[in-house]
C-alpha cells in the first residue's frame, strides 16, 4: 500500500478510535479504570520509543550527538510548551484538578482552552505518524499503535472536563472529533513537505522520541505514584509490561509483513 494511503488511514482510523473509544469510556465506564489506561498507555510510549523509533532514528541519523542534542533539546521544548499551557495533557488525578477549578458556568471556556491544546497536540501526533512512516511502514504502524494507545485516556479527560464545561454530550464528542482531525491535516502537512526533504526525517524521529519520552517520564508515570500500594504497583507494572509487549507484538508482526 503506498505510504500516503497508509498515513492517511492511520490518521483517520486513529482519531475515530480515540474518540469513540474516550466516549464509550467517559460515558459508561467507572473512573477507577481510567489509572489501567495510562499505565498500558506508558508501556506503549516507552516501547514505541525504545523498540522502534529511537532504533530507526539512531540508523537513520548522519550524527548520533546531533540526534541526541535534538532529543534533549525537544524535552526541554515540550516543557516549555506545556508550562504555556499549549500541550495539554489530562488524567485521572489532573482532570480532578481542573474539574475543581473549572465553572460549570464558564460558558464554555475551560473546555475551549482544552480543545485549543488538544488539537495543536493532535496536530503534531499526525506530523509524527507521517514521519515514521516515510522512515518505514512497520515503524509507521507501531507509532500509529503507541499514539492511540496515549490519546485514548487523554481524550476520556477532554471529554469529562468539556462535559463539566457545560457542553452536551453531543456537542462534547462533535468537538472532540474534529480536533482529532488535526492528526490527518499534520499528516498530510508532513508527507508532501517532507517528502523532498528527507534529511529531516531523523530529526523529526528526534522529536517524537523526545514528546513520548516526556509524555511517559514527566507527565504519566508521576500520577502513578499517588497509589504506592502493593497491588496498585502491582498492577501498574503488568500493564506497562503488556503495553511494551503489545508494541513489541506490533513491532514483530509489522516487520513479518512489510
Amino acid at each position: 500500500m503506498p505510504t500516503l494511503l497508509w498515513i492517511i488511514s492511520a490518521t483517520i482510523v486513529g482519531a475515530a478510535l480515540s474518540v469513540l473509544a474516550a466516549a464509550a469510556f467517559a460515558l459508561h465506564a467507572a473512573p477507577a479504570r481510567i489509572p489501567m489506561l495510562i499505565s498500558y498507555a506508558i508501556g506503549a510510549l516507552l516501547g514505541a520509543v525504545f523498540l522502534e523509533i529511537l532504533p530507526h532514528a539512531l540508523e537513520r541519523a548522519a550524527n548520533v550527538h546531533t540526534l541526541t542534542a535534538v532529543i534533549l533539546s525537544g524535552i526541554l521544548l515540550f516543557f516549555v510548551l506545556e508550562k504555556l499551557v499549549l500541550w495539554r495533557h489530562c488524567h485521572t488525578e489532573q482532570c480532578e484538578a481542573h474539574d475543581q477549578h473549572a465553572d460549570p458556568g464558564d460558558h464554555g471556556r475551560s473546555g475551549t482552552m482544552i480543545m485549543i491544546g488538544d488539537t495543536i497536540h493532535n496536530f503534531v501526533d499526525g506530523i509524527l505518524i507521517a514521519t515514521a512512516f516515510m522512515a518505514d511502514t512497520g515503524l509507521g504502524i507501531v507509532t500509529a499503535v503507541a499514539i492511540i494507545a496515549h490519546e485514548i485516556p487523554q481524550e476520556v479527560g477532554d471529554f469529562l472536563i468539556l462535559l463539566h464545561s457545560g457542553f452536551s454530550r453531543a456537542r462534547a464528542f462533535v468537538f472532540n472529533l474534529v480536533s482529532s482531525l488535526a492528526t490527518l491535516i499534520g499528516g498530510l502537512l508532513a508527507y508532501f513537505a517532507l517528502r523532498p526533504l528527507q534529511e529531516w526525517i531523523p530529526v523529526l524521529l528526534g522529536l517524537a522520541v523526545a514528546s513520548m519520552l516526556y509524555v511517559s517520564v514527566a507527565d504519566l508515570i508521576p500520577g502513578l505514584h499517588r497509589r504506592p500500594e502493593l497491588r496498585a504497583t502491582l498492577e501498574q507494572v503488568s500493564l506497562i509490561s503488556l503495553g511494551i509487549g503489545s508494541i513489541a507484538l506490533v513491532g514483530f508482526l509489522a516487520r513479518g509483513h512489510g
